[in-house]
C-alpha cells in the first residue's frame, strides 16, 4: 500500500505561521480528493480542510480565513499553510487521501509561548 509522507511539524508561537506538506508518491495523486484532519490530545479527530481534484476547497469554521489548503499535482504534494496560529490549533495533523493511500503518519503542531 502506498504511504503518504508528511513533513515535520513544530513549535510555533501564537500568531505565527507554519506550512505542512504531504507527499503522495503514488502515480494517481491527481485523481483523488485530499484533506487535512487534526486530533488534539483527548479529543476526536476532526476535519480541517479538503481540496477536490478541480481545486475547490472547504474549511472548518475554526480555521477559515487563517489556513489555506493547496495541492501541486506535478509534484504529487498536498499543503496546508497555517497563519495566525492559536494555542487551540495544537494537535497532531494528518493528511488524508480519499483513496487507497488513506492517512499520513501524522505530525505534531504545538502553538505555545
Amino acid at each position: 500500500q502506498v504511504q503518504l509522507v508528511q513533513s515535520r511539524g513544530g513549535l510555533v508561537q501564537p500568531g505565527g505561521s507554519l506550512r505542512l506538506s504531504c507527499e503522495d508518491p503514488g502515480s494517481t495523486f491527481e485523481i483523488y480528493r485530499m484533506a487535512w484532519y487534526r486530533q488534539a490530545r483527548g479529543k476526536q479527530r476532526e476535519f480541517v480542510a479538503d481540496i477536490a481534484t478541480d481545486g475547490i476547497t472547504n474549511y472548518a469554521f475554526a480555521v477559515k480565513g487563517r489556513f489555506t489548503i493547496s495541492r501541486n499535482n506535478t509534484v504529487k504534494t498536498l499543503y496546508l499553510q497555517m497563519n495566525s496560529l492559536k494555542p487551540e490549533d495544537t494537535a497532531v495533523y494528518y493528511c488524508r487521501q480519499y483513496g487507497p493511500s488513506g492517512w499520513g503518519q501524522g505530525t505534531q503542531v504545538t502553538v505555545s509561548t
